[in-house]
């Protein structure tokens, strides 16, 4: 099943498995109240009063910074995602070696 979201939203699959350098697995108490995801579908964008329609800033394959408890939990084909607006998100990091 494909998820195709509507306007400014955004599904994301988190990533919840995090490790240190030294390869250690951080449990959920130990990260921070940013979480990260790989964006994995995009809107077509916010309406405007114009008509027109602003496109979204993100793209499919970001991998994005976002507020832990944000947005709604959505589970397809086994798999769980989140449907968030793209306001949610706070950022997008520029290489997959960031650590958040």
């Amino acid at each position: 099943m494909e998820i195709r979201p509507l306007s400014d939203h955004v599904v994301v699959k988190p990533i919840t498995e995090e490790k240190t350098v030294a390869g250690i697995v951080l449990p959920d108490t130990a990260k921070d109240q940013l979480q990260r995801a790989e964006v994995t579908a995009v809107g077509s964008g916010r309406l405007l009063e114009t008509g027109a329609r602003a496109a979204l800033e993100v793209k499919v394959g970001d991998l994005v910074l976002f507020h832990n408890g944000m947005g709604q939990k959505v589970r397809i084909d086994d798999a769980d995602y989140l449907l968030l607006r793209e306001t949610d998100i706070v950022a997008v990091l520029a290489s997959a070696s960031v650590v958040a």
